[in-house]
């Protein structure tokens, strides 16, 4: 059983400037609430709260002036930060000693998952025992993304970066889970042409020794990656779009807690209390009456 994630947040935001300049883009508003909130809530539904967010170098304050310690939603929260951006791979490097002996997940802080059965998929996926297991989800473009093929048994047998004709059109999310030889195979990795460490050099060592699985987010499931000005746009109207027609948050963190029994109704207004009169904390008072 997976128990540990890691968020990556790091990264400069190039696509996003000039708002990232001043502010990391995993703290910029999706809709009503920051970036990292929706990766975070990810976690969370896997049942995961152990968990490491890697920042850029100087940005620590301000994530920990949201999250804090992870204690008002019932987790644990940790910090490390990146000098410099290198490669996806890098986290399990950054992350040796808070992973340990132990399986972690990892997921990028600027993607978004939704869908009825992503919390059932999720808590799947955490039952990992060996290998590495994927999220993949079927695309219009596989030319854009890196793309894996499967067999029956929903093993990988092939991943194309960016492929121009591809038979596969499922693409690799940014969501992944790994048994503790990740450290091990990150570390011994040769950095590629960009001078960083590739996800998919990572993927295929898993690939080769058979221990690569793919799971579907599902028919109906949504996943956004958030890089550019524009996605990140129709990601805050689509999530606005969701939480004023069904009366719901996506990604509200305490409810996912009080759900969980991670924390209770005094939970809740304590961070009512953080948070100060807006509509979030007005979501909040409905939970408790």
């Amino acid at each position: 059983m997976i128990k540990k994630g890691i968020i990556l947040a790091g990264g400069h935001g190039t696509r996003m400037s000039p708002l990232t300049k001043a502010v990391n883009k995993q703290l910029l508003p999706i809709y009503d609430k920051p970036l990292i909130y929706y990766p975070l809530s990810v976690l969370m539904l896997a049942g995961i709260k152990n968990i490491l967010i890697i920042v850029n170098k100087g940005q620590l304050p301000q994530f920990k002036k949201i999250l804090q310690d992870g204690k008002r939603f019932g987790i644990k929260i940790s910090y490390a930060e990146q000098l410099k951006p290198k490669g996806l791979p890098d986290a399990f490097i950054l992350g040796e000693k808070f992973i340990k002996n132990d399986k972690v997940a990892l997921i990028l802080g600027d993607n978004f998952f939704y869908g009825q059965s992503l919390t059932k998929n999720l808590k799947e996926c955490v039952k990992l025992n060996s290998g590495c297991k994927i999220l993949v989800h079927p695309v219009n473009k596989p030319e854009h993304f890196g793309i894996a093929k499967i067999n029956v048994n929903r093993k990988i047998t092939s991943i194309k970066e960016k492929p121009k004709n591809s038979k596969s059109n499922l693409a690799i999310t940014g969501l992944y889970f790994f048994d503790n030889s990740v450290i091990k195979m990150s570390k011994s990795l040769k950095p590629s042409k960009r001078n960083e460490l590739e996800i998919v050099d990572l993927l295929n060592r898993y690939r080769k020794k058979n221990k690569l699985k793919a799971e579907f987010l599902g028919r109906g499931g949504a996943w956004l990656d958030t890089g550019s000005i524009e996605d990140f746009h129709n990601t805050s109207s689509f999530v606005s779009a969701l939480e004023n027609r069904q009366g719901f948050k996506i990604a509200c963190l305490e409810e996912i807690a009080l759900n969980y029994n991670w924390i209770n109704k005094n939970g809740i207004k304590k961070a009512i209390n953080f948070y100060g009169n807006c509509i979030y904390s007005n979501y909040l008072k409905k939970l408790i009456k």
